[in-house]
């Protein structure tokens, strides 16, 4: 999960109970093996060379249209059912969150290209411009 979280969650969300409840559906099908139980009986699992084709053949597939679910543009769909104090703290809340994001990303996207993983980069040049965006629409969002 954490090594998930390293590479993919600044521009694809997950959730542990996601993951554990795939990982079972994937050892049954020959996707993964389990390895010898770590510390804190934490269950590694390895890929299989099943496993490695059927990636394979995921990443061949046409990806289909992006999903956006913006919990923050929801509620200001909304902004008439809000108090304005509502909207603000709404509005202010989500700047800091962005902002720390968008730190967080723009450090991995130089590690990334000084260790020379240019694809990795490139993924994560995403979610800066993501967090960007969101920053420049949360200036313009009505707050009352």
């Amino acid at each position: 999960m954490a090594a998930a979280e390293r590479k993919l969650a600044p521009y694809w969300s997950m959730t542990r109970s996601q993951v554990y409840r795939e990982l079972p559906v994937l050892a049954e099908r020959g996707l993964v093996r389990l390895g010898k139980p770590g510390p804190r009986s934490s269950q590694p699992y390895a890929i299989t060379a099943a496993g490695k084709r059927t990636f394979s053949r995921w990443l061949a597939e046409d990806p289909g249209r992006d999903t956006i679910r913006n919990p923050i543009a929801l509620r200001i769909a909304f902004g008439n059912l809000h108090s304005a104090n509502q909207l603000r703290n709404l509005q202010a809340t989500a700047n800091e969150y962005h902002t720390e994001a968008l730190a967080r990303v723009r450090e991995q996207v130089k590690n990334a290209k000084k260790e020379g993983e240019t694809f990795d980069a490139s993924a994560l040049e995403f979610a800066v411009a993501y967090h960007k965006a969101a920053l420049s629409w949360l200036k313009t969002a009505p707050v009352g």
